[in-house]
């Protein structure tokens, strides 16, 4: 049985879309916790109302620049290690984690970029994609690198560009793909059917990695 252990900052859309799956599923996996840097995430109470376990690790009790963030990234593994997770889930985690925390948790973290990576990687990213006239944007799941926004790609969801969309209404329409997506992704890691080949991640059972 893998435990799963998810990280939030706010309401945790797709740190519910997973718990849904993964009690409508039957995954071989739980979830061990969620945990949030901030104590107001919407998302606690849900995963609290299905007996999951919660945690938090504010980071505003933690000094600024990069003694702060490694004070903080340190607490937060101390916190996340207690759970004995098999995979971390970055589920709108909105904190730039430290080259060590992420080494400790290489090819066990998953996260979700609203983009089509390695495009628009940071903040803003549907209207940065609006503004340069793409086509198409989408969404992204990933193995978590010390570099933001980077890593093996697990998934990628495509939905076009529409006449009139703005930031908002393409946000919306991109979301209802990573709840099909992100839970998906996180079902791989846990039967087993993700492989990593030269940075490429393979799904060993033939599923679909696009989603549109």
């Amino acid at each position: 049985m893998k435990r799963i252990v998810i990280l939030i900052s706010g309401r945790g859309s797709n740190m519910e879309a997973i718990v849904r799956a993964r009690a409508a599923e039957q995954w071989p996996a739980e979830i061990a916790a969620v945990i949030s840097n901030r104590p107001d995430a919407a998302g606690l109470a849900f995963a609290q109302s299905h007996g999951i376990a919660t945690a938090v690790v504010d980071h505003k009790a933690f000094g600024p620049g990069q003694p702060g963030r490694e004070a903080f990234d340190a607490e937060l593994q101390r916190v996340i290690d207690g759970f004995a997770p098999d995979l971390v889930v970055l589920a709108g985690f909105m904190r730039i984690l430290t080259p060590g925390f992420t080494a400790h948790y290489a090819e066990c973290m998953l996260n979700i970029h609203p983009s089509l990576l390695p495009a628009f990687t940071g903040l803003h990213t549907h209207k940065r994609a609006i503004e340069m006239g793409c086509k198409f944007s989408g969404a992204t799941v990933h193995f978590v690198t010390a570099e933001l926004d980077h890593g093996a790609i697990v998934a990628q969801a495509v939905v076009p560009v529409q006449p009139g969309d703005d930031e908002a209404s393409l946000s919306a329409r991109v979301l209802k793909l990573e709840h099909r997506m992100y839970p998906s992704a996180v079902r791989w890691f846990v039967e087993g059917q993700l492989a990593i080949e030269n940075g490429v991640v393979r799904q060993l059972a033939g599923e679909a990695q696009s989603f549109s």
